[in-house]
């Protein structure tokens, strides 16, 4: 798969640096570079696309995910992003949602969303 991560057309952001979208995904930082508040979207089942991102952005597997989230969990430090079942529902949410932040296959980019990070360019 072709990773690239979208946001809201009218978010106010061109661009995410890998460190920003590492912020948003991590818990480090939930609000975007415009001043939005963020939410993140991540999709829920694991998958293909899911592994890919992680492993991309952060070099973990998603057991390792799954735990570092577990922990921030019960310590009360963060929650993880929000989990969305679908692609089409991870499209809808992130053209309805200003401050939606989300990670799809480059082959579903369409005019509703805009590619605010691109890995292959960094």
């Amino acid at each position: 798969a072709d990773i690239i991560v979208i946001g809201n057309v009218t978010n106010g952001i061109e661009k995410l640096s890998k460190d920003e979208v590492i912020n948003l995904y991590m818990g480090k930082n939930r609000r975007l570079s415009s001043g939005i508040n963020a939410i993140p979207l991540d999709l829920a089942a694991p998958n293909e696309e899911k592994a890919q991102f992680y492993q991309l952005l952060v070099h973990r597997s998603l057991p390792e995910i799954n735990s570092y989230w577990a922990r921030l969990t019960f310590s009360g430090q963060g929650s993880p992003p929000l989990q969305i079942a679908s692609v089409e529902e991870i499209l809808r949410m992130v053209s309805s949602n200003k401050g939606a932040v989300a990670y799809i296959d480059r082959k579903y980019l369409d005019k509703r969303v805009k590619l605010i990070y691109d890995p292959a360019l960094n």
